[in-house]
């Protein structure tokens, strides 16, 4: 359901003018070393991180994971939603870079 979610979300990103990517990957680096990849849902005005899930309840593991790509791509705002739920369930994270 995450992929239907997410689908629907740029459409409505798009019909607001919006410049969004999907699917959008992330290098980690360590001690200026890559050491892995992320790959964030959405990315809004390369300035907004949405992370989409579709489960019963968010727990802080999704909101670590947010963060991590936060810190990884050094923005400063993150959505994190859940469309798992009648009504839906966001957090907004922001850095202080």
């Amino acid at each position: 359901m995450e992929k239907v979610y997410e689908n629907s979300l740029m459409v409505e990103l798009e019909l607001s003018g919006l410049k969004a990517i999907q699917q959008h990957p992330v290098k980690v680096c360590y001690k200026e070393r890559s050491v892995g990849d992320y790959v964030a849902d959405i990315v809004v005005e390369d300035k907004v991180i949405i992370e989409l899930k579709s489960i019963e309840q968010l727990n802080k593991v999704h909101e670590v994971q947010l963060v991590n790509y936060l810190k990884a791509t050094n923005k400063e705002v993150g959505l994190l939603l859940n469309f798992g739920k009648e009504t839906l369930e966001f957090k907004r994270k922001v850095l202080n870079l």
